[in-house]
């Protein structure tokens, strides 16, 4: 019995899952990009006629500092040969991702969402349901945002945050929750009599 190996196809979904990171976070750690990939799940499957690749069961793609954590990824490759990534975190699950941002020795960005897609073509990542993302410095949270829908369009450099999953943004079916602590110290009171 033969070990089955990773076809190209799927080392293109694993390479598309980090770029839709990489283009999320356009401080991400910049030297991640040169490092290695490693991926574990229960199970692979490729379809070469088809062209879609999943994984299935704990699956995690690390990737210098950055690591996704999904149930199931489901990577299609598109008439036009770019990548349309779907991450799910399964039943009640979430998927996970942390990475290092550049510009200091302790930044990362975090968040999680019931479903991540990544459309390579547009460049466009979308957070649905139960989305959040956060900013750290050291362990402090600097900025987040919180929202059914939340995407990135790292071409034109935008950021949507929607209370649907679909998107849309529908009169009294909740609130998007932007937080952005501030960037200066409160004085101590011996400052402060100064």
């Amino acid at each position: 019995m033969t070990q089955p190996t990773f076809a190209p196809l799927s080392k293109s979904l694993i390479l598309a899952a980090c770029a839709f990171l990489f283009s999320a976070t356009a401080v991400a750690e910049q030297a991640d990009r040169y490092k290695k990939t490693d991926i574990e799940a229960e199970h692979y499957a490729s379809d070469d006629r088809k062209k879609i690749t999943v994984l299935t069961g704990d699956v995690v793609v690390t990737r210098g500092t950055l690591t996704i954590k999904s149930a199931k990824a489901v990577n299609t490759e598109t008439a036009e040969g770019t990548m349309f990534v779907v991450l799910t975190g399964g039943p009640g699950g979430q998927v996970f991702f942390r990475q290092k941002r550049d510009g200091g020795p302790d930044l990362w960005v975090e968040g999680v969402a019931s479903r991540v897609e990544y459309d390579e073509k547009t460049e466009l990542v979308k957070f649905i349901t139960k989305a959040h993302v956060k900013y750290l410095e050291n362990k402090k949270v600097t900025q987040e945002q919180e929202g059914e829908f939340l995407s990135y369009d790292s071409k034109n450099e935008n950021f949507i945050g929607a209370n649907t999953a679909s998107g849309q943004s529908v009169p009294g079916s909740g609130r998007i929750k932007l937080t952005i602590q501030p960037k200066l110290e409160q004085p101590k009171p011996e400052e402060q009599k100064k």
